[in-house]
């Protein structure tokens, strides 16, 4: 299969065209670099800086690279941004995901996997959280990814598009080449990794929520986990109705990734205390605006339609590789 990765100097974006090119795949990474890493990129892929709003050189790409399916984890992803700055969010993730769909047509590309997020659902109901619940976004983040998944359905009825979409809470770990790097950084397990060093002053945010001890409970998912899955979402876009039959599956085949229990922030810091073999240090302060206490999402869809299950889904597994990269990419991906 040949494949382009949109975002693929990314977190996840690189893990995954590690995972393309490990299975034998043809592999365009294209990135920006404007939150991504070129160092990042496996030697096995070729790279191409770029972005998504440069539609003619994106479709003259999608020809001469001969793509046959495209993997889309570019995105702007930082929801406290997103509430600042709306616009860039809708130019990059709604402008330019539109781009990308008109680029696929043109060229006659027909295979397309958005990594997409639970933030579509904002505040569910119940957990965990099924993909038939409301999608109610909280922040434009996340109501920009739910739009995109509506232009993915609408492009699959009018254009025959065979698309996957896979919506996740927090990815987690690193593989043995690539880990987490982001500036600002504002997820939980790197944040603990990094007070363990002494970098960072950490914060909890509530200890009095309706949860076992107090503290919210969040999904994590590995990277190495969500790159299998999206493996398995590409190779399920080979088929004429990718959905099955199943709800959503007319344009848009939509799966849950997860691991149906979550865990608390506490057990997070425990764990990371486990790992590194140190206690580390944390503040407690009052609760943030809109957290719910729990975000837990269902994957009985995954488990039906890509046969995927979470492989690494301990806390331990997560927290372990994620320090293992610290440790032998101490200055991250600086030369």
């Amino acid at each position: 299969m040949r494949v382009l990765v949109t975002g693929g100097a990314g977190y996840v974006g690189s893990v995954s065209v590690e995972r393309l090119v490990e299975a034998g795949h043809h592999v365009v990474a294209l990135d920006s670099l404007v939150t991504g890493h070129r160092r990042a990129v496996t030697d096995g892929a070729r790279f191409v800086q770029g972005t998504l709003r440069d539609r003619e050189a994106l479709e003259r790409m999608l020809r001469e690279e001969r793509i046959e399916a495209v993997l889309h984890c570019a995105a702007r992803s930082l929801v406290g941004q997103s509430v600042l700055d709306p616009a860039l969010y809708y130019n990059e993730n709604v402008a330019g995901g539109l781009g990308l769909l008109d680029a696929l047509r043109a060229a006659g590309v027909e295979r397309l996997v958005f990594s997409s997020t639970a933030a579509v659902y904002g505040v569910p109901a119940s957990v965990p959280v099924p993909e038939d619940a409301p999608l109610a976004p909280i922040n434009p983040y996340g109501e920009t990814k739910r739009v995109f998944e509506g232009a993915m359905r609408w492009y699959g009825e009018a254009y025959g598009l065979r698309g996957v979409a896979l919506r996740y809470f927090n990815v987690a770990g690193a593989s043995e080449r690539n880990g987490e790097q982001h500036d600002p950084e504002t997820h939980l397990i790197p944040n603990v990794l990094a007070a363990a060093l002494g970098r960072a002053t950490l914060s909890v945010f509530g200890t009095d929520y309706p949860t076992p001890d107090g503290t919210c409970i969040r999904d994590y998912i590995h990277v190495a986990d969500l790159a299998d899955a999206h493996l398995a979402a590409l190779e399920l876009t080979a088929r004429p109705d990718p959905g099955g039959g199943a709800p959503g599956g007319a344009g848009l085949t939509v799966c849950n990734l997860g691991s149906g229990s979550g865990f608390s922030v506490l057990q997070v810091i425990r764990a990371a205390e486990s790992v590194v073999g140190q206690p580390i240090p944390y503040e407690v302060g009052p609760r943030r605006p809109g957290d719910p206490p729990a975000l837990v999402a269902s994957n009985a869809r995954a488990r039906e339609l890509l046969g995927w299950t979470p492989r690494r889904g301990s806390l331990e597994e997560m927290i372990g590789s994620a320090w293992r990269w610290l440790q032998t990419h101490p200055s991250g991906y600086a030369a």
